[in-house]
């Protein structure tokens, strides 16, 4: 389904997807995948998707994130989640793989599956895969006071990788309810879960030598530390804090 303004569509067309919402299991392992969900409380397409990553929410061995777009926001309803740089992620996405268009729903499995609309079964099988790969970096993480620290190493041996990855860090709402009362989804009551309020990268590592890194927490609440290949591309690792 078609959506945006003309200067949208020339630029980076925005689309809506759908499909029946079905639940899918995926078993656990120590690298936990990723799964972004590029979402708006505009989108009418939108709700089943954010129902479902509320259901990966519970999946052990899974960190589902919420980013919300604000590109829905002229519609009539201003997605108070939204921010320009999740926006400007989800285009990076798209860049990397010489993409004009993106879409809400979609879902990005670890950096490189693609999943447009509201697709369990085919984010289910992008999770499945992605755990099938071996973990080549284990990644720790631990809070002390305001102090986080980050721990990562390579394989014994690991050759520097050129250009390093990417270290991010980010920060998690774990739930937040919203009446929607103007746009496409007006009148709705919708639960959100593991809700983005900021990504930020601190650090560059190229994998061959150990990672020790402290970086200032302030304030309780979830903590996400992703190690993604530049692009933005594959993530490498990742790791959660409650």
């Amino acid at each position: 389904m078609g959506i945006g303004n003309a200067m949208m569509r020339k630029t980076f067309g925005a689309a809506c997807g759908f499909s029946l919402a079905f639940a899918c299991s995926v078993s656990a392992q120590d690298n936990p995948v990723v799964v972004e969900l590029y979402t708006s409380q505009g989108c009418s397409s939108c709700p089943p998707a954010d129902e479902y990553l509320a259901e990966l929410a519970n999946q052990p061995g899974v960190i589902p994130l919420a980013l919300h777009v604000d590109y829905w926001d002229y519609i009539g309803w201003e997605d108070a989640f939204a921010q320009p740089r999740f926006t400007a992620r989800q285009k990076a996405y798209a860049r990397a793989v010489k993409s004009r268009t993106i879409y809400t729903p979609q879902m990005i499995v670890d950096g490189v599956a693609r999943v447009e609309g509201n697709d369990p079964q085919a984010v289910a099988q992008a999770i499945t895969e992605a755990m099938a790969r071996p973990a080549e970096i284990t990644l720790t993480l631990n809070r002390q006071g305001e102090a986080l620290q980050v721990r990562a190493a390579g394989q014994a041996g690991a050759l520097p990788m050129v250009p390093p990855m990417v270290v991010q860090l980010v920060r998690v709402e774990p739930e937040q309810t919203v009446e929607i009362a103007r746009g496409e989804n007006a009148g709705r009551t919708v639960t959100y879960r593991n809700i983005v309020t900021s990504w930020e990268p601190v650090a560059e590592w190229a994998g061959d030598v150990p990672l020790d890194l402290t970086l200032p927490m302030v304030g309780a609440g979830p903590v996400v530390v992703i190690l993604q290949q530049q692009g933005p591309a594959e993530i490498v690792a990742a790791a959660e804090l409650d």
